[in-house]
């Protein structure tokens, strides 16, 4: 297109994606994507040159919204993008944070912060909806909000974030990232009417983001000293798993093992954490009988194995409120044919309260429990839940004692994220989501499990301040 003689700006170069995590981007067909994994990984530029790209693509009809918790964590945002739309000849309107293209479209900048904020869009066919930092939300409600905000044959949600960020616990199973941590894989995932809706998490590193290595190349060598090696793991190599300031930060990938048939000759058995208006949480567990080799590596002797879970929340820390008679039977189903004995649970259920208690009720129904050993933390010379949790995830220092299938998705996404209590550092935050991992006090509380190498050594099995942080780092 020419414009008296002159090339049109609509149809100049207004930014070209570098290869790799850029480009799959903007080729990306998903209708919900997640972008980055690790700082300096291009996030910034990648959003700005796929709206720019996008509103080429939908001319007048493009409508994009690019949110931040904050108008003013948008100003590096808002700053690149002058340096692209400019030339372009788009013009911004600074009091309305708004891009106004020579085709017509129109790109905003503006706060997200709850659902109230999102609820201002209903009713605005956006096209494109861009949600930066998506890490830094605790839970998704707000940015799920938007979609009612989407319409068209053609709109994008793109969500942007690091690991280590309060969302991660909702991030990583919406995105397979346990399953699938090197991404680059469409998922269709089923909607309640049948239909299907597209995910894919693209990764983005900083050795990927090879304008920002040339311009600086001693950036790498100062992510390595920005704290902690949780910190380091999550910056540089974009491991999800890595949370600086975790209650267990001793837990990695090598927790998390791919389902296989439990043997028949292992012990099962089953914890369980009572909730109605909060989650409840039942675990489901075999104890191998002997040391099984597995693609992961092996799996010793008296090793805990999760292999399966109920959850039953209805939202991020909201329960299902079903009876009594309606968790024994889901909680019967799920355990198959399989015999299980030694079951445990939450004391709470054996309270009677001028009537018969959670317990009967649950016997009643053919699910038999007894109570589980509550401590939260040591006292008088005895181990407490956590430590014992702890001492089978740290194991022998080369093997874990506790496994975790990866389809047990509530567990590995709420566990790694559990912070410290600030008034009691020896215990887990109990205003957080920590349902799944009072299961798991209970079940660790009811197979001890001693580490005599590390008792040899005359080291100290539950020294907080000393466990490694194990874990691996994922490459593309």
């Amino acid at each position: 297109m020419q414009t008296n003689g002159k090339p049109s700006l609509a149809n100049k170069t207004l930014w070209a994606p570098q290869p790799g995590p850029q480009h799959a981007l903007i080729k990306c067909p998903a209708k919900e994507v997640l972008f980055g994994g690790a700082r300096g990984g291009g996030k910034t530029d990648g959003i700005i040159g796929k709206n720019g790209l996008r509103q080429k693509l939908l001319g007048r009809v493009y409508n994009g919204v690019v949110f931040r918790q904050e108008m003013p964590q948008a100003d590096d945002m808002i700053e690149r993008s002058h340096e692209i739309y400019g030339a372009l000849g788009a013009t911004f309107n600074k009091v309305q944070s708004q891009w106004t293209f020579p085709l017509g479209g129109r790109l905003r900048f503006r706060p997200l912060e709850n659902i109230k904020d999102a609820a201002k869009y209903q009713g605005q066919n956006l096209t494109d909806a861009t949600i930066e930092e998506a890490g830094n939300y605790p839970s998704p409600e707000a940015i799920d909000r938007l979609w009612g905000a989407l319409r068209g044959a053609d709109v994008r949600m793109t969500l942007a974030a690091n690991p280590g960020g309060p969302g991660a616990s909702w991030l990583k199973p919406r995105f397979h990232i346990d399953t699938h941590p090197q991404g680059m894989r469409i998922f269709n995932d089923q909607l309640p009417n049948g239909a299907t809706h597209t995910r894919c998490y693209i990764p983005s590193k900083v050795t990927q983001n090879k304008a920002l290595l040339a311009r600086d190349p001693d950036y790498v060598n100062r992510l390595y000293l920005v704290g902690s090696k949780e910190l380091v793991r999550a910056w540089l190599d974009g491991d999800w798993n890595a949370i600086e300031g975790a209650f267990f930060d001793c837990w990695s990938a090598q927790h998390i093992i791919s389902p296989f048939e439990i043997p028949r000759d292992w012990h099962c058995f089953r914890s369980f954490d009572w909730g109605s208006a909060a989650p409840f949480s039942c675990g489901y567990w075999a104890v191998a009988s002997d040391d099984l080799h597995r693609p992961e590596g092996i799996i010793p002797r008296g090793a805990l194995v999760r292999f399966n879970e109920w959850y039953g929340a209805s939202g991020p820390n909201k329960g299902l409120k079903l009876t009594i008679e309606q968790v024994a039977a889901g909680i019967k189903e799920r355990g198959g044919d399989r015999e299980f004995s030694g079951c445990v649970a939450d004391p709470a259920i054996f309270a009677e309260d001028g009537g018969p208690s959670r317990a009967e009720v649950f016997l009643r129904n053919g699910v038999f429990f007894k109570p589980a050993d509550n401590r939260r933390v040591g006292r008088n010379g005895m181990m407490g839940g956590w430590d014992e949790m702890r001492q089978r995830l740290l194991g022998n220092g080369e093997r874990p004692m506790i496994y975790c299938f990866s389809t047990c998705r509530d567990s590995t996404r709420t566990i790694p994220a559990l912070p410290h209590d600030m008034s009691r550092p020896e215990d887990v935050d109990s205003n957080a989501e920590d349902h799944a991992a009072d299961e798991w006090r209970y079940a660790c509380m009811s197979r001890p499990w001693f580490n005599e190498k590390a008792n040899r050594a005359g080291g100290k099995a539950n020294d907080y301040g000393s466990a490694p942080s194990g874990g691996a780092s994922w490459r593309l």
